[in-house]
C-alpha cells in the first residue's frame, strides 16, 4: 500500500489523469488474479482497448525482470506508477509495455492506436522518495545481500553471522529489527526467522546497493594499455582470490551470450596493482571501472563475482541487451532460490 493512499485510489487519480490529457475515460474491473491490480477497459477511435493493471510506486530498472515475467503471462499490460525513470520507460516501450504514471505521461500501443504523452515535469514537481530504512544504509545492503545468497544464515547466532557475512556483530540486530518491520523478516517458532518477500527485497536491494553501496566501493576508471587487451580480455589472468569480473564481462563467462561493451572488476587490489597486474591507465572516460569487494561467499565461476552481483550490474545498466541477459542469469543461478 502506497502511503496515505490505497491502490485503488492510486488507480483512480491517475485514470483521472488519462481522461484530463487524453479524453479517454476508462472503467476498472476487479483482477481476475493476485498477480494484477485489475483490468482497465477504454474506448477510443470506435474500438475497444482492455489492458492488465499493474500497480508500482516507483519503477526502477530491478523491477523490470519482473515485469517482464508478468507481461508474459498477463498480455497487454498497463504499469501505473507515481514515476518511472526514463531509461526504464525507454526499455518498456520497446517491449511493448504501456505505462501511465501519476502526472499523466503515458505510452500505450494496442491494436490501432498509439497514445505518447511525455511531459516534463515542473520544477515545483516533487516526488517522493521511498523511506529505507537501517537495513537498506551501505552496512544493512552488506548484510542483506549475505541473506538473499544464503538464507540459512539466520540459523546461525549473530557471532557467526558477523563471521560469514563481515559485518559488525553489533550492527546486525539493528538490521534485523529494521527488517523485521518492514516485513522482510517472519517471526517463527522456537525464536526462528525466515526471510519473507524475497522478490520484493531483491527489488529493494537491488536499487539500494545503486545509490548508496556502489558509490562508495569505486576505486577508479581506466583504459586498457592497448587495445588488443581489451579484445583479449578472457586471456587476463586475474590475481586469484583478489580480483573477479563483475557485469558484463562475468555475464559473458557464465552464459557465453554477451560481448562485453564495458569492463568491470571487483577487488582487494590497489590501483597501482590493478594497473601493474593488468596493463591499465588511469581515464575517466575508460571502459574499464573498478570497484571493492564486500561480499564473503563465492561466486559460480572463480573468476567472476557472485551472481546475484552478475545480475543487479546488469539491470542497474537500464540496457535492454544487458537487461535481456539479467534474466537469463536470474533464471539460471538465483531464481530457485527466490
Amino acid at each position: 500500500m502506497f502511503v496515505n493512499m490505497t491502490r485503488k485510489q492510486f488507480l483512480r487519480d491517475a485514470l483521472e489523469q488519462l481522461e484530463a490529457h487524453t479524453g479517454v475515460p476508462g472503467v476498472i474491473t476487479e483482477p481476475k488474479t493476485s498477480d494484477t491490480d485489475g483490468l482497465l477497459t477504454f474506448r477510443y477511435d470506435g474500438r475497444t482497448q482492455k489492458t492488465h493493471l499493474v500497480v508500482r510506486r516507483f519503477v526502477h530498472p530491478a523491477q523490470l525482470a519482473d515485469i517482464q515475467r508478468l507481461t508474459e503471462r498477463y498480455a497487454p499490460l498497463l504499469v501505473v506508477a507515481e514515476h518511472i525513470q526514463p531509461k526504464v520507460k525507454e526499455w518498456l516501450r520497446l517491449g511493448g509495455v504501456a505505462y501511465l504514471e501519476s502526472d499523466g505521461n503515458l505510452y500505450y500501443r494496442g491494436t490501432g492506436i498509439l497514445l505518447w504523452i511525455e511531459r516534463q515535469r515542473k520544477g515545483t514537481t516533487k516526488v517522493t522518495r521511498e523511506k529505507t530504512g537501517r537495513a537498506f544504509t551501505k552496512t544493512g545492503l552488506r548484510l542483506v545481500f549475505h541473506l538473499l545468497q544464503e538464507p540459512a544464515l539466520l540459523d546461525l547466532t549473530y557471532r557467526e553471522i558477523a563471521k560469514r557475512t563481515g559485518v559488525v556483530f553489533g550492527n546486525i540486530n539493528v538490521v534485523f529489527n529494521d527488517l523485521k518491520q518492514q516485513g522482510f523478516l517472519l517471526e517463527l517458532e522456537r525464536n526462528r526467522i525466515a526471510l519473507h518477500h524475497r522478490q520484493a527485497l531483491l527489488e529493494r536491494w537491488v536499487v539500494g546497493y545503486e545509490e548508496k553501496l556502489k558509490p562508495s566501493l569505486k576505486l577508479g576508471t581506466f583504459r586498457f594499455l592497448k587495445e588488443e587487451d581489451m579484445l583479449n580480455w578472457k586471456r587476463i589472468e586475474l590475481q586469484h582470490d583478489k580480483t573477479w569480473w563483475g557485469s558484463e564481462p562475468a555475464a559473458d563467462l557464465l552464459t557465453n551470450r554477451l560481448k562485453p561493451g564495458l569492463f568491470t572488476l571487483y577487488t582487494l587490489e590497489t590501483r597501482q596493482e590493478l594497473m601493474r597486474n593488468y596493463r591499465l591507465l588511469p581515464d575517466e572516460k575508460g571502459p574499464v571501472t573498478a570497484y571493492g569487494k564486500f561480499w564473503q561467499t563465492e561466486g559460480a565461476d572463480e573468476r567472476v563475482v557472485p551472481p546475484l552481483l552478475v545480475y543487479t550490474d546488469l539491470i542497474n545498466t537500464g540496457d535492454r541487451r544487458c537487461m535481456d541477459i539479467a534474466k537469463t542469469v536470474y533464471e539460471q543461478y538465483l531464481q530457485d532460490g527466490l
